[in-house]
């Protein structure tokens, strides 16, 4: 499919309080080579980075659940959503952000992370680009109960469930974020593969 370009692109400040959200109008050139001008609101949140955690001789993955007011907002019962490991950037590189997101939310201290892949989860409107990452953990790791850092009024559960049910979660509908479905799957698909 060949890409359109855009030209004579300017933007509006919408909103500036907590993330940034503009409008932008700018031409684009379709495909018949006509230029349509268009409109567009964009939210910069920042990049973010998100981890499964692997707790391989437990055959096990360390999860989180927290409050989120969007789903509670969009029907999850109580808004608490069970997530992998995941921050935004705040100008660290992914592998730091990702090391720190793990020792505040769940108590491990974590040295090797290992990237797997990149994705825009919601490229219609939202900037953010999350890195994804799996990290594997063992007992020793765990120097703190983690719960979240306390200045960022984040009240998180740790949780740890088997491989095979945290992946039938997706299924059942007790997993619906949508970073946490794509690493395990992706875990699904290289352990089936030999891979892991």
């Amino acid at each position: 499919m060949k890409n359109g370009t855009v030209k004579n692109i300017t933007k509006k400040l919408l909103s500036d309080n907590w993330y940034r959200l503009d409008k932008y109008f700018f031409e684009y050139h379709r495909e018949d080579g006509a230029w349509e001008k268009q409109e567009r609101e964009v939210y910069d949140c920042g990049d973010a980075a998100a981890i499964l955690l692997i707790h391989k001789e437990r055959a096990s993955v360390i999860l989180t659940q927290q409050f989120r007011m969007p789903a509670y907002q969009n029907g999850v019962a109580k808004g608490m959503l069970v997530e992998v490991c995941a921050g935004l950037l705040d100008g660290d590189t992914p592998e730091d952000c990702i090391r720190k997101e793990v020792l505040e939310e769940t108590g491990y201290k974590i040295t090797e992370v290992k990237k797997v892949f990149e994705s825009f989860m919601v490229p219609g409107t939202v900037m953010q680009k999350v890195h994804f990452f799996i990290g594997f953990v063992e007992d020793a790791m765990r120097v703190n109960e983690g719960g979240g850092a306390a200045d960022e009024t984040e009240n998180i559960e740790v949780l740890e469930f088997p491989f095979s049910s945290a992946y039938d979660m997706i299924a059942t509908g007790e997993i619906v974020d949508g970073k946490s479905i794509m690493l395990l799957q992706h875990l699904k698909i290289q352990h089936l593969s030999g891979n892991l």
